[in-house]
């Protein structure tokens, strides 16, 4: 940190404050953001493996889950290592450069995941809707097409806010009162005007990142649920609803936390709550997906069963 000709204060670092300031709760949060940490990357990792190195995986919905899963271990690490770190070590700095970087990392990772969620739901409409021209609609040119449009989108929409923020040069202190460099708190501490700035966020958090991929998750599911009201047997329905009963579970839970996060009145709790709050509403969905699609689909269980048999087989 240091000061221009003007006295305004430019940053050279940030410190980043971490989850508590209390010194009771530190070894209890060290431990529980450690096993989320530990959970959330072998639980994603064991996906992407398995759907990676079983051929009944190659399908297009387990490429969709892979992508998810490389999505979900990523922003997990993006923004739990560095509160790992000041655990571990103690230093709590972050390079302006690193803060800016994770801050669009994370962000584009958000929008990334909602996109991908959205090309699954219209997968499962074919599987439902369509099922002897599903793999000939849902063919690996269209699913390489619908991620990487996922990745480009994602990645495209928070640089209109990073790079507005990166021309800010005016700030009353480099204390980041978040376990991790995210935009609202950044913007509390900047001393330049940041309407354009909010607007920016605002637009693009409301319309691009939330109300376009739920659009586009929700018309399908619309004709899905079309579908399955028409289907005559029980069985027949039941089956139907089990094709979409994971990613639908997936759907509600990303987005109800979301919802939870960002319609919470400002005011209601104290600090270290909120940063709690927002600790579970970040990690809860990356913990989750591993244990859903594991738990609640026969070909993941299936995978991992012939795995286990395999490798002791080999021992």
């Amino acid at each position: 940190m240091f000061r221009n000709s003007t006295n305004q204060t430019l940053m050279a670092y940030f410190i980043i404050k971490g989850i508590t300031d209390v010194p009771e709760l530190q070894a209890p949060i060290f431990i529980l953001v450690l096993l989320i940490y530990l959970i959330t990357f072998g639980g994603n990792v064991t996906i992407f493996l398995l759907i990676c190195f079983d051929q009944h995986l190659h399908t297009p919905m387990y490429f969709f889950l892979g992508n998810l899963s490389i999505v979900d271990f990523s922003s997990t690490t993006i923004t739990l290592h560095k509160v790992l770190l000041i655990f571990m070590t103690g230093d709590n700095k972050v390079s302006y450069l690193a803060c800016l970087i994770q801050m669009y990392v994370f962000a584009s990772l958000i929008g990334h995941e909602l996109l991908i969620l959205a090309a699954m739901s219209y997968d499962r409409y074919v599987a439902v809707c369509n099922p002897l021209r599903y793999h000939a609609l849902m063919n690996y040119r269209l699913c390489g097409l619908l991620c990487s449009c996922c990745y480009l989108i994602g990645f495209a929409q928070v640089l209109a806010p990073v790079i507005i923020f990166s021309g800010f040069s005016c700030y009353t202190s480099n204390e980041v009162n978040h376990f991790f460099c995210d935009i609202i708190p950044l913007m509390k501490i900047t001393c330049n005007d940041t309407y354009v700035l909010e607007m920016v966020v605002f637009i693009q958090g409301l319309f691009i990142i939330t109300l376009l991929p739920l659009v586009l998750t929700l018309i399908p599911y619309i004709f899905i649920i079309s579908a399955i009201l028409k289907i005559s047997s029980g069985r027949g329905k039941k089956k139907a609803f089990y094709t979409c009963s994971s990613h639908l579970t997936v759907v509600t839970l990303l987005y109800v936390t979301f919802i939870s996060q960002y319609l919470t009145p400002t005011s209601y709790g104290s600090v270290n709550a909120k940063k709690l709050f927002s600790l579970f509403n970040t990690a809860a969905v990356p913990v989750l997906n591993p244990l859903i699609y594991s738990l609640k689909n026969r070909d993941v269980k299936s995978a991992m069963s012939r795995k286990l048999t395999f490798c002791k087989f080999m021992s």
